[in-house]
């Protein structure tokens, strides 16, 4: 949630025209980077995505000789270099970050629905924009959110119930219920999308999430011709993103200024996050609302995918289900006692495997799968020179299940490495863990994610049994993933459903 993100790359569009574009043949715009020889298998993987294929590039680094970098070439052979080891990704991450921005082309484009908030602002803006948010985001601020992420947790689950639903499409509800939370706790404002979810405010945020071909095509050739191309394209996705963003912008701006009106007449003591932010006094209207757009959009897409990703990997493993149904029923009250019993961060956060189930969700299934940088001007990484405009590649869903960063369990689901007395999960390095980056940009929001994820999970697994509908899709080989901002299962997840009693 609220994480620094890139769109993914075209994924499944095997054509004779695409191959040929990324033959082994040097990008003819500037000379060659010497980082060693191309790596088909990654170029492969990260043009072709398939964002599953990602995983298996935690292991390239040991096959393929490299010095903390992997080089791969791109659309038109542009090339790319993948960050292979925790100095380079230290040095990325960390000593020269802002020398490492995000594509120029990607905040033009993402910004429209996204915002220029923490996500895409780059530089001095970036780091006031943290300093004034940092506050809204202090941990007493997200632990009186918890009765509020219980309650909405118990209405999902409750119209569930009141539906009769013997099978669930999890990525629709991950989304209509992460929609209501952000809406309430980060804007002071209920969207209404776990009643309705064909309700305008869902309809709209389909339309930017939802992965497309058109999509996917924007989003190969950004790197290659200015954003004002794209978005001019007279194309229905170009005119139907435009028409979201500005609804969008304007549900903000409705918020931002019902608020400003209470700080006024000093009656704005509203909770939510950007009630903070308007109390701090150093937003303009318009920061404030690029500030819940990023918000909004973030907020809600990057925990869908965590919740839609547990949900699947608690199917997979009942074992693990099972054992933290037990933890759940003996820590917790029953869902239903939720008004009269509200639960606490204190009642939460005391429950370790739920708290281990949680970190191994985001580390097998990272949110967003990689993320992109580009050098701002020539420099070096590691003493290897970098011309100005190499696009770097920081990809978790590689890091997070690297054997050498991990060890030789890493491609295995197993909470219980959370519970060890050892820092990191018992990776080698902090950079193992990829899931809200490092340094600077580290996501602002990791504690609001996590305490949102592990509430819901606590809800979902204390109320229902569940296994995957389609058996084929407990192999992990079978499971189609589409990207857009975050990368989730193609067709939905479904997974079939019993509610538990005496809970």
């Amino acid at each position: 949630m609220f994480r620094n993100i890139t769109l993914v790359h075209l994924q499944d569009l095997h054509t004779p025209s695409i191959h040929i574009a990324a033959s082994p043949y040097p990008h003819s715009w500037r000379k060659p980077l010497a980082l060693g020889p191309w790596d088909e298998a990654v170029s492969r993987a990260l043009l072709f995505t398939s964002e599953r294929m990602l995983t298996n590039l935690g292991n390239r680094n040991e096959t393929v000789p490299n010095h903390g970098f992997l080089r791969y070439l791109g659309f038109f052979n542009a090339e790319r270099i993948v960050l292979t080891s925790p100095e380079a990704l230290h040095e990325v991450l960390v000593t020269q970050n802002y020398s490492f921005p995000k594509p120029a082309s990607l905040r033009e484009t993402a910004g429209r629905f996204l915002g220029i908030g923490l996500i895409l602002s780059e530089g001095d803006a970036h780091k006031l924009q943290r300093r004034s948010m940092n506050p809204a985001f202090a941990p007493r601020n997200i632990k009186a959110l918890y009765p509020l992420f219980w309650d909405k947790t118990r209405e999902m689950i409750e119209r569930i119930t009141a539906d009769r639903l013997e099978t669930v499409e999890v990525v629709e509800w991950a989304s209509r219920v992460t929609l209501d939370l952000i809406g309430v706790a980060g804007l002071g404002r209920d969207f209404g999308a776990i009643q309705d979810g064909q309700n305008e405010m869902v309809k709209t945020y389909n339309i930017v999430f939802q992965p497309s071909a058109q999509a996917r095509m924007l989003h190969l050739i950004e790197s290659l011709v200015p954003a004002w191309v794209l978005t001019a394209l007279p194309i229905k996705l170009n005119s139907d993103m435009s028409q979201a963003a500005r609804s969008i912008r304007e549900t903000c701006r409705d918020v931002i200024s019902s608020k400003q009106k209470k700080l006024k007449e000093k009656k704005l003591d509203d909770m939510d996050i950007i009630s903070a932010a308007i109390r701090t006094g150093t937003f303009t209207e318009d920061g404030l609302i690029d500030q819940a757009m990023t918000l909004l959009a973030a907020g809600h897409d990057t925990t869908g995918a965590a919740f839609t990703w547990g949900i699947y990997l608690l199917a997979k493993h009942p074992e693990v289900q099972d054992r933290l149904r037990r933890e759940i029923r003996q820590r917790l009250p029953p869902l239903t006692q939720a008004i009269e019993s509200p639960i606490s961060s204190v009642n939460i956060d005391s429950m370790p495997y739920l708290q281990a189930v949680c970190s191994e969700i985001l580390r097998f299934y990272a949110p967003v799968p990689q993320t992109l940088r580009e050098a701002a001007h020539d420099t070096t990484i590691l003493d290897q020179f970098i011309p100005k405009g190499t696009r770097i590649v920081i990809a978790p869903w590689a890091t997070n299940r690297c054997t050498k960063l991990w060890g030789p369990d890493a491609h295995v689901f197993k909470p219980d490495r959370w519970l060890r007395e050892s820092a990191h999960g018992g990776a080698e390095s902090k950079y193992g863990f990829l899931s809200f980056l490092q340094g600077p940009r580290v996501c602002i929001g990791q504690g609001f994610a996590k305490a949102e994820l592990a509430c819901l999970l606590a809800g979902w697994v204390g109320s229902f049994e569940f296994e995957l509908r389609d058996g084929v899709s407990i192999d992990e080989k079978y499971v189609d993933v589409k990207g857009g901002l975050t990368a989730r299962p193609a067709g939905g997840l479904h997974v079939k459903v019993k509610k538990l009693e005496e809970w």
